[in-house]
């Protein structure tokens, strides 16, 4: 009997749902359109930009406007981002991992406590403390430097990425836990030997959201830092408006060139950031 039911339920699981995969196509056409457009308007010409049908490929496509990007200090812009992602990145690994094992191997009133406090993190918003955070970083004397951005995006990535990474390590066996502890492991060695290699999807799933908010953080570029030096490429590109005045496909280039690299990031790590996004929550 129990054969048969498991039949008709693996018969049930391989049935074909149109409905579902007509859905599914609606959305890739509706996500694809805007990519489309945008790749299609970047390798137009300026004369051409704001006539024809936006849809219609470029009769005479060319890679100026990614020329002109390129000369216009980009390279810098990325590599100003990609150090305040690395760094945003490591400072979350290296606190949310450790505050997470904490919260879930910690059995008293205490940590739970603790642990719903820092989650109120999540229901603040950045806007309502960067006046105070400004006048910190003023006092600090960081003010116009990466680590006027990068401290305050680490901040605010940390709430989410520990609610991640408590749900992820509440999902490691217990016993596993007692057969280390019987061989005499100490809690450090379980948390690198144990812990750390069973937790990689929800490590790679606080990777990309800390690196996508320091990639894509406006805020407090905004806000902390003035001069060239420091500048990030969201920055950056809300100055290309003004720069280019008009050129839409020059603007529409450095936002397809900004975006290459954290997509790489996501295409090498997208089955682990899904594994990882299933499990918060816990048990």
């Amino acid at each position: 009997m129990n054969t048969a039911h498991h039949r008709r339920r693996r018969h049930w699981t391989k049935r074909a749902n149109p409905v579902a995969g007509l859905g599914s196509l609606v959305w890739l056409v509706i996500v694809l359109i805007p990519v489309y457009a945008m790749l299609s308007a970047s390798l137009t010409r300026q004369e051409d930009a704001l006539t024809g049908n936006p849809l219609k490929p470029p009769s005479n496509p060319t890679f100026d406007n990614y020329n002109t990007v390129l000369d216009s200090g980009f390279g810098h812009l990325l590599t100003n981002t990609a150090i305040t992602a690395v760094a945003v990145v490591g400072i979350v690994l290296g606190l949310s991992i450790p505050l997470a094992y904490v919260a879930v191997r910690t059995r008293n009133r205490w940590s739970g406590t603790a642990f719903r406090v820092f989650l109120l993190g999540v229901a603040i918003p950045a806007q309502a403390v960067v006046v105070p955070l400004y006048l910190l970083i003023s006092e600090l004397g960081l003010y116009d430097t990466l680590l006027a951005v990068i401290l305050p995006t680490a901040a605010f990535a940390m709430p989410v990425s520990v609610l991640i990474l408590v749900g992820t390590l509440r999902d490691v066996s217990e016993e596993l836990y007692e057969a280390m502890a019987l061989d005499g492991a100490s809690p450090l060695r379980m948390l690198f030997q144990l812990t750390i290699p069973l937790a990689k999807g929800g490590i790679s799933t606080v990777v990309i959201y800390s690196a996508l908010q320091a990639w894509n953080g406006f805020l407090f570029p905004l806000i902390f830092t003035q001069s060239d030096g420091p500048r990030v490429l969201t920055l950056g590109i809300f100055n290309y408006v003004s720069q280019f005045g008009v050129n839409i496909p020059a603007l529409l280039a450095s936002v397809v060139l900004s975006g290459i690299p954290i997509f790489a990031v996501y295409l090498v790590a997208r089955r682990a950031l899904v594994s990882g996004l299933m499990g918060v929550g816990g048990k």
